[in-house]
């Protein structure tokens, strides 16, 4: 665990984090371990490492707001908890958090010639969650876009495996070209990726902000 200001951050693995404050928000759970509660359970997209139903059974209650963009809709129609809707570059306050959505697409990851793992038209998704004051933006899948270069917050967490997403080098980019305190790596050790890569993203970013890398719990 790690703690920001007054938010203590989990690290479950992958993409996975739970944010607890004066509300628990948990993001894109997988193969996650822990016993938290979500208020406001956040999935970024439809791919099985970030909309897991397991996990999201595990994570939520009727009471949990289930926010997700609408390529999940399907996916989640069996759950009893809230469902929110959203699509990219839109806002909405959830139980007292603040949720913005940021675009989140391939630019140059390619599953086969001219199509990309991630494309924009899909609506993806990664978030700014503003919680107790703090803002902590998820970059879900993502490469390096333009508008992560208008992002403002306290807290990034950027994936830096490659293959899908950044690779370290673009990701160190990113976290320059935007305005943000502190950068964690996330999406290694699962899937793609090793601690190596967040180690390489750490070197890059150099002095350009704080970068934490969090231990899986």
């Amino acid at each position: 665990m790690w703690t920001y200001r007054d938010v203590r951050v989990h690290w479950l693995g992958h993409d996975s984090f739970v944010l607890q404050g004066s509300r628990t928000v948990v993001l894109d759970p997988f193969k996650a371990k822990g016993d938290y509660k979500a208020d406001v359970l956040l999935i970024s997209h439809e791919h099985f490492d970030h909309l897991s139903e397991d996990d999201i059974k595990r994570f939520s209650g009727e009471s949990t707001s289930i926010v997700a963009p609408r390529i999940c809709e399907q996916q989640l129609r069996g759950f009893k908890a809230q469902k929110v809707i959203i699509e990219p570059g839109s806002s909405t306050q959830i139980k007292g958090v603040t949720v913005e959505t940021i675009p989140a697409y391939n630019i140059n990851k390619f599953r086969s010639p001219g199509k990309v793992f991630h494309p924009k038209e899909d609506g993806r998704v990664g978030y700014i969650v503003t919680l107790d004051g703090v803002r902590f933006y998820h970059a879900g899948d993502s490469d390096a876009t333009p508008e992560m270069k208008s992002i403002s917050v306290d807290v990034a967490f950027l994936p830096v495996s490659g293959t899908y997403v950044m690779t370290p080098e673009e990701a160190a980019d990113a976290a320059k070209s935007m305005k943000t305190k502190v950068a964690v790596p996330m999406h290694f050790g699962e899937i793609v990726g090793t601690r190596t890569d967040a180690e390489r993203f750490k070197t890059l970013v150099g002095k350009s902000c704080e970068v934490q890398i969090l231990e899986k719990e």
